[in-house]
């Protein structure tokens, strides 16, 4: 009996401590929209898992995806701590279907962090829009901002906890500019000039506006930010990620890693996220979109 007992009390006391662990973890839910885009571009889902190695392996981080879309678990953001988009946006951007604006809303009143990236920053005006600026600090407003694909040369890197050992760097991908701001507690964290090739978008509604960009030529633009809100609770955009070989760029990864633990309200340490991603792990769980081309090791690169 008294060793029953004794084997009782130490699984007990495991139980309390491992219950004590999991409720000193951050959470970290992460949503995939559904496959978009031609091979190599959009790969929602494998930018999402890989996203969600890099955390798992972060002590104190737990992070899940919901894959193809919007979760369809109501309790999918209960204990979150942020909450990640990385989706198609504008008409169809799935966080302003049904009653998911609602469902967001309710997150950030208990202090969740958002976090939006690439084509998941674009909502409509006035569906979305306004919720955006209060959530994320900012937001792709067509006829206004631009969606061209270009080199961003980022020759010099502010300091903010999610730029913690970032390095200045390049490199190619959409990036939107000409954003939608809030005038004040939005930080620009990755910052550059637009060549003369990427004054124009893919089409009308994503070329901007032709004579406010004029006002603004040659000027540095933000392409990723991050926004202290007033009630707390924090958020970050990040325009870049159309091309999935890009999370294979080390400082590329660390700023995005850096700024899902800050809106988490983690502790980002002195020299960043660590973190590896191998040419394998690129290559994984991609949408079935036809033939990839196959891409070069110079592909995984700081």
């Amino acid at each position: 009996m008294k060793l029953f007992k004794t084997i009782a009390s130490v699984a007990a006391i495991v139980l309390l401590a491992a219950t004590a662990f999991s409720a000193d973890q951050k959470k970290i839910v992460l949503v995939a929209g559904k496959p978009s885009h031609g091979p190599g571009a959009h790969e929602f889902r494998a930018g999402c898992l890989l996203l969600q190695k890099c955390l798992n392996e972060v002590p104190g981080y737990n992070a899940v995806v919901y894959s193809n879309g919007w979760p369809k678990d109501v309790n999918a953001f209960d204990g979150a701590d942020a909450i990640v988009l990385y989706m198609d946006g504008a008409e169809g951007h799935p966080a302003i279907q049904d009653d998911h604006l609602q469902q967001l809303d309710a997150a950030m009143k208990r202090g969740v962090g958002l976090g939006c990236i690439h084509f998941a920053v674009e909502v409509p005006k006035d569906h979305g829009g306004q919720e955006f600026l209060k959530w994320i600090g900012g937001y792709f407003e067509t006829y206004w901002s631009l969606n061209p694909t270009w080199v961003a040369d980022f020759k010099e890197i502010p300091e903010h906890p999610c730029t913690r050992g970032v390095k200045p760097f390049e490199i190619k991908d959409e990036w939107y500019y000409h954003m939608r701001f809030q005038p004040d507690h939005v930080t620009p964290l990755l910052s550059a000039i637009p060549p003369e090739t990427a004054m124009k978008g893919t089409d009308t509604a994503h070329s901007g506006d032709p004579e406010e960009l004029q006002k603004h030529k040659g000027e540095p633009q933000v392409l990723a930010w991050a926004y202290d809100r007033p009630d707390g609770g924090r958020g970050f955009g990040f325009t870049g990620a159309h091309y999935h070989t890009n999370w294979g760029n080390d400082n590329f990864r660390k700023l995005v890693l850096n700024s899902i633990v800050w809106i988490a309200k983690g502790d980002v340490p002195a020299d960043g996220i660590q973190s590896t991603v191998t040419l394998e792990e690129l290559e994984k769980n991609l949408d079935p979109k036809g033939q990839r081309k196959k891409k070069p090791v110079a592909a995984v690169q700081p």
